[in-house]
């Protein structure tokens, strides 16, 4: 890691920081308000740059969801070439700040660069009750995962570049990647839960390893209850992944157990890495059918409940996928 031998300044008030892999940092402010601070940004997945901006505003406001917060302020992250021309970075800055403004956020300002290649983003301020964050780790055994948006996201953009997507398999990856998890994140809240992430680029199983590392607990993956966008297994099928899901399979499979009649396909997609994926919630068992429901009623599109946490083995946190 290039962060490891950094000297991290240490602070009673920092709640989340470079410890844990957390999906945002947060620092306490006053007894009633800590902030949640993130950035991210990345280059275009799709052809229109207004469902680009879409996309990456929706990714980069997703961290603060993440944590329990609420969005309060954006501001624009740009690498763009000129010679591409103002009309397109206007498109992008458009979508960009309509995502922004649905999630109840004010756009203040940001950043642009001279870049070859184009990449857009967001950083994000949020805000949480300091008792109220949700952190990836405290899972607890027993506890039941719940996940909120179907996975695929990654091989339909791969299959996209080369023309071999349904226009309805694009339209609802489009829908997927730019909804925001903010009716999951405040029905999560209400509910009361022990962890959470949200699923991006290291797929289902990297985050979930990194869930299990922080809780210092195993989990358990029912794999026929883990959506799946409709098409992407076929495009697995096809050959057509990301180089991201080789390299995720590689840095997670020492610690995934995968059961003999358990679809390949399907653990691969678990290894796709998702832009502005849903969130991937651990809570007490008895409360999975409410939360379940809630989130229907909410219009997530996805509740299932696709694991289970139990105490880890004397080697270490693991993830077992069972069918």
């Amino acid at each position: 890691m290039a962060v490891r031998g950094l000297v991290v300044r240490k602070d009673p008030l920092l709640i989340a920081g470079f410890d844990g892999s957390e999906d945002a940092g947060v620092y306490k402010l006053t007894s009633d308000i800590a902030i949640i601070q993130t950035v991210d940004f990345f280059t275009p997945i799709v052809d229109d740059p207004y469902e680009f901006g879409q996309i990456a505003a929706a990714n980069s406001l997703s961290d603060v969801y993440a944590m329990g917060g609420v969005p309060i302020v954006a501001m624009n992250v740009v690498c763009y070439p000129c010679s591409l021309g103002m009309e397109v970075l206007r498109d992008i800055l458009r979508g960009g700040a309509d995502k922004v403004y649905e999630s109840g956020a004010v756009l203040v300002g940001g950043h642009s660069v001279d870049d070859k290649e184009p990449k857009y983003g967001l950083s994000v301020t949020g805000t949480v009750h300091p008792d109220k964050v949700v952190l990836n780790k405290g899972a607890r055994p027993g506890d039941v995962l719940v996940l909120t948006k179907p996975l695929g996201t990654g091989v339909i953009s791969t299959a996209l570049k080369g023309e071999m997507v349904d226009p309805h398999v694009e339209r609802y990856a489009y829908t997927v990647m730019s909804t925001l998890n903010a009716s999951a994140s405040a029905v999560m809240q209400e509910i009361g839960v022990h962890a959470c992430t949200d699923i991006t680029g290291f797929g289902f199983l990297g985050h979930l390893a990194e869930m299990a590392d922080a809780s210092d607990v195993s989990f358990t993956v029912y794999a026929d209850a883990v959506p799946v966008i409709d098409g992407a297994l076929d495009y697995i099928d096809m050959g057509l992944a990301p180089a991201g899901l080789h390299r995720n399979w590689e840095h997670v499979g020492p610690v995934v157990e995968v059961g003999g009649n358990v679809d390949r396909n399907i653990v691969d997609a678990m290894c796709d890495p998702q832009t502005s994926g849903g969130l991937l919630i651990a809570l007490a068992s008895d409360k999975a059918d409410e939360l379940v429901r809630r989130l229907k009623d909410a219009g997530a599109l996805a509740a299932a409940i696709v694991g289970e946490a139990c105490r880890r083995g004397p080697e270490g946190p693991t993830i077992t996928v069972v069918s």
